[in-house]
């Protein structure tokens, strides 16, 4: 049990005639505050809500068993692949590479001016004008493929998705990166990490 005493210990002294006042010590018991220290600290721990993961919501679109779905042929005119990398990184090329035409991979970031963004858009237009000259049809739309490679970060996926539906992108896929990819980019990846 915690006291405290503040009993009047003297001070000034008072005449000869005077016959001092006898005062009892003056005792404050400590140990309810205690108590109530410790209920207040469980209750603010209680009612204090505590801090949630944040993720990203992803609705994705229901799937009829009984349904039987047809492959639909990407049109190589219309196909841009973009390969998420290290160091933020981002790795691009147009088309449908085959085992005889290997891809011309280019390299560009997530910056303003002459990132990513703008290599989405120069695409886009391009398939617009190949609809207009009568080449595409009415119902062929930009397809981007977005591979993520083991070294890139869940930030420049979000920030990928954030291209999508900023440039409005109507036809994209998350797509695990093939093997072939993999070697195309060891050198670029080597290049990075060198300063």
């Amino acid at each position: 049990m915690a006291e405290m005493d503040v009993s009047d210990k003297g001070g000034h002294k008072k005449g000869p005639g005077v016959k001092k006042a006898k005062k009892g010590s003056t005792r404050v018991d400590m140990t309810p505050m205690v108590d109530l220290g410790f209920l207040l600290i469980t209750f603010f721990m209680f009612t204090t809500t505590m801090s949630k993961p944040k993720s990203m919501e992803i609705n994705m679109p229901f799937k009829d068993p009984n349904q039987q779905v047809k492959n639909q042929q990407l049109k190589e005119s219309c196909a841009l692949t973009v390969l998420l990398g290290s160091h933020h990184r981002v790795y691009y090329y147009t088309g449908i590479p085959t085992e005889t035409a290997p891809p011309t991979i280019k390299t560009t970031y997530f910056k303003p001016n002459g990132g990513i963004r703008d290599i989405i858009i120069a695409k886009m237009k391009e398939v617009a004008q190949r609809k207009a000259s009568g080449e595409l049809g009415a119902k062929d739309n930009v397809a981007v493929l977005i591979k993520a490679t083991p070294n890139s970060t869940y930030k420049d996926m979000v920030d990928m998705l954030d291209e999508m539906n900023i440039n409005e992108v109507p036809v994209f896929a998350i797509v695990d990166i093939s093997p072939v990819e993999l070697e195309f980019l060891a050198v670029p990846e080597a290049d990075a990490k060198q300063p």
